[in-house]
């Protein structure tokens, strides 16, 4: 019926009752016969593909597509800024209460490793009773004895130990052999010893607390590094959770224009003028539509989940307020400067700083022990004897008895292989940090040249993909008033659907981008703490 219908508008019949006298006559007709052209040619593909499309078709006029998820629920909650992320992770982020117990563990160690430089107290006593048998020539006898020794001593940085002490002494036999009985010794003694090779001067005694006392400035620079990671953790939660709500709302209002397009392809089918499968199709992008809806809004929750994790405790199921992505400071970054800020900031590359400080006092520890053991020693003495304690004390005061001695001592392990090797493990050990930390600086340069490159570089990329998506959303409407003139298909329109949400997505992932790169030059400039004024403890 349609070739028929055809042979009822020949070309030549038309053109033969044409007057070429009126231009607009001629013009008006040629727009009416390619009108029909159009419409005979869409009668005649509806058709042939009624057979081959019988039960889509009949699906497509009974049913509707399936449930469209609307947009989400607008939040009752206040909205939720950058800063008060920053602030609650800071307070409540996990990693971070674990690292505060580090530093107040390496201010503990400054006090061990000072033990030893303390003074220390002593006080012994002793009380014992012999007995010796009768014999031929005597009979049994008894001697009972008690003593108490009571001192202090102190080891000095400079390698020299002082003590101090006195002994009360009382003896008693049975029968007496002298003519005091019970008998008092009370003897005072001060004591001096130095060290003049190994453990000699301030350097090696001191090392040990030195040493921890730089431990608890790494440790206080490792809970920053731990700051620094969770501030970074915190934007870029931040800033994908804005993503994937924005995006949410880009993929419900697809949704809402492949419904429209469903509904103005029925229409137009009922009207004659559009086909079965130009309806089929606008269907296929409804259920299209549905899906990505569905995993936007899977999206949406796993985001928030992260950014909950990073700021709280358990609190999983708190509405999260609005989030919006901040505007970007017009100012672009410099190579020079931000090099500059991050050897003066990183606390990775100052804590590696301090850790060679600490390896030089383990070398110099090191090279102490392979020097021999000399030590030089000198003690006074008081004494007294008397019939009791406090006579006998004041005896020893008044210096009547005294006694002196100096002395020496030599020690050295023939070779001293263990000690020397030690010391060239400690050089070694030296040597290669050093040579790590060059490697950390040039490091730190190459990630400053790239994190300066990637802000510059994604900041054009924001502004291509929103010229972008300002040229898919002008496509898209043209082929939209192309698919309402019956010059276009609901395929084609699709098409330019899916391709204006395809530029919207990229466009919303190029923010995050920059947004992402922003914070990672922060973390390596280690500048994040004074841009959100943070004082850590």
């Amino acid at each position: 019926m349609a070739f028929s219908f055809l042979k009822l508008f020949p070309c030549t019949h038309v053109f033969k009752k044409i007057n070429f006298a009126h231009p607009w006559r001629v013009l008006s007709l040629i727009q009416f016969y390619f009108l029909m052209t159009t419409l005979l040619r869409r009668r005649l593909l509806s058709t042939l593909l009624t057979g081959l499309l019988g039960c889509s078709a009949a699906r497509a006029q009974d049913t509707v597509p399936s449930t469209v998820p609307g947009p989400t629920a607008a939040t009752t909650a206040p909205e939720l800024s950058l800063e008060q992320c920053i602030a609650r992770a800071l307070q409540k982020n996990f990693d971070l209460e674990i690292g505060r117990y580090n530093p107040q563990i390496a201010k503990d160690a400054i006090d061990v490793a000072g033990a030893g430089y303390e003074p220390l107290l002593s006080v012994t006593g002793t009380h014992g009773r012999s007995v010796d048998g009768a014999t031929s020539s005597t009979g049994s006898s008894s001697t009972t004895s008690s003593d108490l020794r009571a001192g202090v001593s102190q080891r000095l940085y400079t390698g020299t130990t002082v003590s101090a002490s006195s002994q009360l002494n009382r003896s008693a036999s049975n029968p007496a052999f002298t003519s005091v009985n019970p008998a008092y010794n009370a003897d005072l003694t001060l004591s001096v010893r130095q060290s003049l090779l190994s453990g000699f001067g301030t350097a090696v005694n001191r090392a040990f607390v030195n040493r921890a006392k730089i431990g608890l400035a790494r440790a206080n620079l490792d809970f920053k590094v731990q700051a620094l990671d969770v501030i970074q953790s915190t934007e870029n939660a931040y800033y994908n959770l804005a993503f994937a709500r924005e995006q949410l709302i880009v993929r419900n209002l697809s949704m809402e224009l492949a419904n429209r397009l469903f509904n103005e392809s029925k229409a137009r089918r009922d009207a004659g003028v559009a086909t079965n499968l130009d309806v089929l199709q606008a269907e296929v992008g409804v259920a299209n539509a549905r899906r990505n809806t569905i995993l936007a809004e899977k999206d949406v929750k796993d985001r928030q989940d992260s950014l909950l994790s990073l700021i709280s405790q358990f609190e999983l199921d708190t509405d999260v307020g609005p989030v919006h992505f901040r505007e970007v400071e017009a100012a672009v970054p410099v190579f020079a400067s931000s090099y500059l800020m991050a050897k003066q900031n990183q606390p990775d590359y100052l804590s590696s700083q301090a850790a060679i400080d600490q390896l030089k006092l383990d070398l110099v520890v090191a090279k102490d022990a392979t020097k021999p053991d000399l030590t030089v020693g000198a003690a006074v003495g008081l004494n007294g004897n008397r019939g009791n304690g406090n006579d006998a004390l004041g005896d020893a005061l008044d210096r009547q008895n005294h006694s002196w001695q100096v002395d020496f001592a030599y020690n050295y392990p023939w070779g001293k292989t263990s000690d020397k090797a030690r010391y060239r493990q400690s050089l070694a050990t030296l040597n290669r940090e050093q040579t790590r930390l060059r490697q950390i600086e040039q490091s730190i340069e190459i990630s400053v040249r790239s994190a300066v490159r990637s802000v510059e570089t994604n900041r054009e990329s924001v502004k291509i993909a929103g010229l972008s998506s300002d040229l898919s959303q002008k496509q898209y409407e043209l082929e939209k008033a192309r698919f309402e003139s019956g010059l276009s298909t609901s395929y084609r329109v699709l098409q330019a659907q899916t391709d204006l949400d395809t530029a919207r997505v990229s466009e919303l992932q190029a923010k995050v981008a920059l947004h992402t790169a922003i914070a990672a030059l922060h973390r390596i400039e280690g500048s994040s703490l004074q841009r959100y004024n943070v004082i850590l403890p």
